[in-house]
């Protein structure tokens, strides 16, 4: 953890030099602001059929902790933003849930 997932309507999915940029900067933000360790980071991008709303989605699900104040997400929020305009040329609807450790269980 974390896991970020974005979601890109299929006939918008930027390409796979876009992409490996954007991989790029999303696991910088995810160590750098996050303080996550790099091989915790797991990043997935989704082509999507739209029914309504942004062409472009992105949920963070992370484990809570005493550093990832409201301050520091929405700073992770700004960042990531900026990084999906640069990148997919699109503005995204992000959304974070963060998780108590006691409520994840997870496998590799």
């Amino acid at each position: 953890m974390p896991s970020l997932t974005i979601y890109f309507t299929a006939e918008r999915m930027p390409a796979d030099d876009s992409l490996a940029a954007l991989t790029e900067r999303c696991a910088v933000l995810c160590t750098d602001v996050l303080g996550a360790a790099l091989d915790n980071v797991h990043i997935l991008y989704l082509a999507a059929r739209q029914g309504r709303g942004h062409p472009a989605s992105a949920e963070l699900a992370y484990r809570l902790g005493p550093g990832r104040t409201p301050e520091l997400m929405d700073e992770f929020m700004r960042q990531l933003d900026r990084a999906i305009q640069q990148q997919a040329g699109l503005t995204a609807r992000i959304r974070c849930f963060g998780y108590a450790s006691d409520s994840i269980h997870a496998r590799n």
